[in-house]
């Protein structure tokens, strides 16, 4: 069965027009009520948190829910491995809306599954130990974090789910990593896909493109202002810092003048010389044809923030794009009824998503384990052949309510 035909079988919310919430008629109006609306009394999740120390000194915090100590789940159920936006983490309301019903159990409606939302550097108030953050090109991370949750749990399947930033990430593991992928298939939520697209046009657009930039910009500079004592250790930031948090109102392009393409990856050996050489380096576009496990991307046609999409997948039979009229960034809000001349809003993306986790996690034929041979070197979890990369649970970390979760300064829902 081609993947197209998976996916009409499978997901059937997908076939049926996404209609927007009347009051959110258009991309901004959507990308907006995600940012400022109330989500505090839906798609509760309580999270256990572990944290893990990497081998470069860095830590990643991961929420895993439900809480063993509060359900029992086999061994083998599959997990939702899901990584968030720009300055996001498992608080956010987009991750919530999916991991709550994904882990609700299945008389109430659920999938049942386990999930684990991975926090990025110095993310949802995960701790900066090294002077190193993260970045949209930055896969390393993700990938030994997938060495944990795999050792954890050997006879699950694992699932990813990226949004926005978070997007780009996983894509970009899924193409890297080909057959040897520890994922056996992946979701992309509005993906930026061409990074130099979106810098570039929000950065030297009009007033309200520039909005967007400043605002993604502000977040960035925020989350290292809070850690620019540690952050300072780092020789090419500490040159940077003093001018970028000098920057009255940078946009993205501007702060990362500065900073992001500064850093190094283990395929990137050397610098780039400009943001532009570092957007088309971290973008996932460009790889989509190197993509060896199901991949279901959406995307909204009037997303404010990502412009150019991939229509041809790379030519990969793989990989299944759907571009919904309407949605905005990450929003997709819609209208249904609760109760005579009643109506609630509600995420329309919710459902697809939730099929397609269905049918990868139950109806796709898969083997397992995945993925490199895992071994130990010394306190470190890590793959063979890349002694470089590996991981070891530390002390820290506990359980706490996702929606409670709060970190100033930040505009919430990127």
């Amino acid at each position: 069965m081609s993947l197209r035909d998976f996916v009409r079988s499978r997901c059937p919310s997908l076939l049926r027009e996404y209609r927007a919430s009347r009051l959110l008629f258009n991309g901004h109006l959507q990308t907006a009520y995600g940012v400022y609306g109330n989500f505090s009394t839906v798609d509760r999740v309580v999270y256990d948190r572990k944290l893990i120390r990497l081998v470069d000194g860095g830590t990643l915090s991961l929420d895993f829910t439900p809480p063993e100590d509060e359900r029992y789940l086999p061994d083998d159920t599959p997990i939702v491995v899901a990584f968030h936006g720009l300055t996001g983490g498992s608080n956010e309301a987009y991750v919530r809306s999916i991991i709550s019903p994904a882990t609700a159990p299945v008389h109430t409606g659920g999938l049942g599954y386990r999930a684990v939302v991975v926090n990025f550097r110095g993310c949802a108030g995960t701790p900066v130990t090294s002077e190193q953050l993260y970045h949209c090109g930055n896969t390393d991370d993700a990938r030994q974090a997938l060495m944990y949750i795999a050792r954890r749990y050997p006879k699950a399947r694992l699932i990813g789910l990226g949004f926005s930033l978070g997007a780009n990430v996983l894509v970009r593991y899924l193409a890297q990593e080909g057959e040897n992928s520890r994922l056996v298939a992946g979701c992309a939520l509005g993906c930026p896909w061409d990074l130099h697209s979106v810098s570039y046009k929000l950065s030297n657009g009009a007033w309200l493109d520039r909005m967007y930039s400043r605002t993604l910009a502000h977040n960035m500079a925020t989350l290292i202002k809070s850690h620019a004592n540690k952050l300072a250790n780092n020789p090419k930031l500490s040159e940077a810092l003093p001018y970028l948090l000098a920057l009255p109102s940078p946009t993205l392009w501007d702060f990362d003048t500065f900073y992001t393409y500064e850093h190094r990856s283990q395929d990137a050996q050397c610098p780039f010389q400009s943001p532009g050489d570092f957007y088309r380096w971290a973008s996932s576009h460009n790889v989509l044809s190197d993509v060896r496990v199901p991949l279901l991307a959406i995307n909204a046609d009037d997303d404010p923030i990502v412009r150019d999409l991939p229509v041809d997948v790379g030519g990969n039979p793989l990989v299944s794009l759907v571009v919904t009229r309407g949605g905005g960034h990450l929003g997709w809000f819609a209208s249904e009824e609760e109760g005579i001349l009643k109506r609630r809003r509600t995420r329309w993306v919710k459902k697809p998503v939730l099929e397609w986790l269905r049918a990868v996690g139950e109806d796709l034929a898969v083997d397992l384990p995945r993925g490199r041979s895992l071994c130990t070197d010394g306190e470190y979890i890590s793959e063979m052949g890349r002694p470089n990369l590996g991981c070891r649970e530390v002390e820290g970390g506990g359980k706490f309510s996702g929606e409670t979760l709060r970190i100033e300064g930040l505009v919430k829902g990127f």
